[in-house]
Formats: C-alpha cells, structure tokens, sequence
C-alpha cells in the first residue's frame, strides 16, 4: 500500500498552487486536490477535532471512502477503527511523508500501546478496490483511502492521532495527541468517547492491594506468628477482613467497567468471579469455626488452609491476567512483581526460622 507515483507527485505539486498555503476547511473545494477515485465523489465533511476534518461517503455496496485531513509540517496522521474506543486491539490507517519527500500510506494492527507493538501491513480493516493515497497540498495533507464492508456500517468507535517524528522503517513514533470518537455514519453526528481510564486504574489498584497484598500477608501472620496467642488471630482476622474488603470494593469497580467497555476478557472475569465466591466462603467459614476440642475442627482447618491458598495462587495468576488484557503495561509488571518477591522472600525466611526451630525442639525432646 505504498504511495510513490509520478501522478501523485503532481497532484501534489498541482494542489499547491490550487489552495495558496491556506488551511484546510469544509467550505473549500478539494476534489482538485484529491487524487483520482477521490476527486468525483460526493463526500459529507465535518471537522472534526483541532485542525483534523473527516470526510466520507457511505455507498450502496457499503464501500466508505474516507479523506482525512489536518494541517501537517513533518510526523504521521492516522486514523483507527476500535471496537470498545481503546488503542489495543484496533485497526488503523496511517499515513505520511518521508524524510525523501515520497508520501506513504499502510494499515497497522495496534497489539499494544507499545512502539514495537504497532505492527505494520497488519490489522482487519477490509481494503476495497480504490488505492489508498497521501498528498501534501501546501500546509495539510490529504490520507485517503476506501474500505469495503459485509453490512452497513452505522455506529463506530473511530480513533485519531497525529506524531510529530516522521516513521523510519514503518515504525511509528508516541503520539503526540490523540482523541476517541463514537461515530454515527448514518446521522453524520459524533461525540467524543470517554475512556474510563481512572476506573481502570481503581478497579486494577484495589485488586492489587487486597487480593495480592493485604491477604497474603494476613496468611504469613496466622502460618508464622502463632506463638503470640491470641494476638495472631485477632491480626490475622483483621487483615483478612480488610483485604477482603478492598478487594470486593476492586470487584464492584470491575463490574463497572464491564458495563461500560463489554470488553471481552472472559478468563479474567471467571478468575475474578471464582476468586469473590472463594473468598465469600473463607469469610463465612470464619462464623462456623468449630471449637478446638471438636471432631470436626480438624477438617475445617484443612479446609481453611487448603482454600486460603487457593485464592491466594488464583489472585496472582489473574492480577498478572488483568494486567495482560488492560494492556497496562510493563511497569504495572514489574511493580506488583517486585511486590510478590519481597512476599516470596520474607515467607521463605520466615518458614526457613520456622523449620528450624521445630528441629531443635525435635533434638532437645526427651527420650523414653
């Protein structure tokens, strides 16, 4: 889907002399500016956001022709289909001019949020028959392009983005700035799409504290401090209780964001769904807790220990999970990772000192 023609050259160089350096605008004529394919169709324009204009047309056959435009001096403009309004997971045309003045146009697949994650001549927007194209006409440029689709094409999450350094070897820079759109092909309306980034963020720091903090070191305090009885059960008790709480409170802020995004990310729900309902039965059981001198204690402190870790493994594995699908990124890793090893470290010292001191008690037993 490169872009190198004699033809566009003079387009370009045509279009320059047409508009006079003035910034684009809906009222102006542009069909001489666009390439062939482009310049005989009748297409709705509508700024958009800044200085970026859409412009579109929607036929029968369900082919959509789009010309997007902005002022531009050097970087990329690109402009991505989203399921749910988020980077991850869309598709996006992007186009440019390179640093030898040759004008280039491609589709990326966006996997992650990272430069090395925007895969080029990858993605699931299907091409129709028109050759996509870049023109820089004085201060903007010109990306058009058309896609073909099975149904009409009503509402859609639209994304743009712009980057002020020009892309070498298809490897596409931050953006600069960056906006989500849902967009109404057939009413010609929009409305800027509000990423519930900080119920993310909650619903991510909530579960984190509770589930893979508080509660793992409430299960050290009850395995390694039962020496300080009573003391140890009451602490114990109350860390549970206050990791549990945050940690439902991470839950409810889940939900939340389910509603709001339908993303879909079933193993980390049914891991999220499992892990409540465990930890639902763990603060129960705590209310049935049997005497000591009873038959059944027994059995219900093999309960108690055996589920306790489960949820404690189950925790782990989906927080690492939820950071995955969020796409939160590396140092969400790399945080909660340093976290676990501090708690990994401190159980191996604390059950090294526990294993010893039953050995001398085991040494110094009288014998009989």
């Amino acid at each position: 889907m490169e872009i190198a023609s004699l033809s566009v050259l003079a387009i370009i160089l045509g279009g320059i002399s047409l508009v006079g350096g003035q910034a684009d605008n809906c009222e102006a004529n542009r069909n001489a500016v666009l390439p062939v394919g482009y310049s005989n169709i009748t297409l709705v324009c509508l700024p958009i956001w800044n200085n970026l204009i859409l412009r579109y047309s929607l036929n029968e056959d369900n082919v959509l022709t789009i010309v997007l435009s902005m002022l531009y001096t050097s970087g990329w403009v690109g402009m991505g289909f989203s399921k749910d309004g988020m980077m991850v997971g869309s598709s996006a045309m992007v186009g440019w001019i390179g640093n030898t003045g040759r004008p280039h146009i491609k589709q990326f697949y966006l996997r992650g949020q990272s430069s090395s994650q925007v895969l080029a001549d990858q993605g699931q927007l299907p091409a129709a028959g028109g050759s996509p194209a870049v023109v820089q006409n004085g201060p903007n440029i010109y990306i058009a392009f058309q896609l073909k689709f099975l149904s009409r094409i009503t509402q859609q999450k639209l994304l743009f983005a712009f980057g002020t350094a020009t892309p070498v070897n298809d490897r596409l820079t931050k953006h600069q700035d960056k906006i989500s759109v849902s967009f109404d092909f057939s009413s010609r309306t929009f409305s800027a799409s509000s990423y519930p980034y900080q119920l993310k963020r909650t619903h991510g720091i909530l579960n984190i504290i509770g589930w893979g903090v508080i509660l793992p070191i409430g299960a050290i305090v009850a395995r390694y401090f039962r020496t300080s009885d009573p003391l140890w059960f009451y602490l114990h008790s109350a860390i549970q209780f206050i990791g549990f709480i945050l940690g439902l409170a991470g839950v409810v802020a889940g939900v939340a964001l389910y509603h709001k995004l339908h993303a879909s990310v079933s193993s980390h729900r049914a891991l999220g769904i499992l892990i409540l309902v465990l930890g639902i039965l763990q603060v129960l059981a705590l209310f049935l807790r049997p005497e000591k001198d009873y038959k059944l204690r027994k059995y219900w402190n093999w309960y108690h220990w055996w589920v306790g870790r489960l949820v404690l493994f189950l925790a782990v594995v989906n927080i690492f999970v939820g950071i995955h699908v969020g796409s939160a990124g590396d140092s969400w890793k790399i945080g909660y990772g340093f976290n676990l090893g501090l708690l990994l470290l401190a159980t191996i010292i604390l059950e090294f000192l526990l294993w010893t001191k039953w050995s001398k008690k085991t040494v110094n037993a009288p014998t009989f």
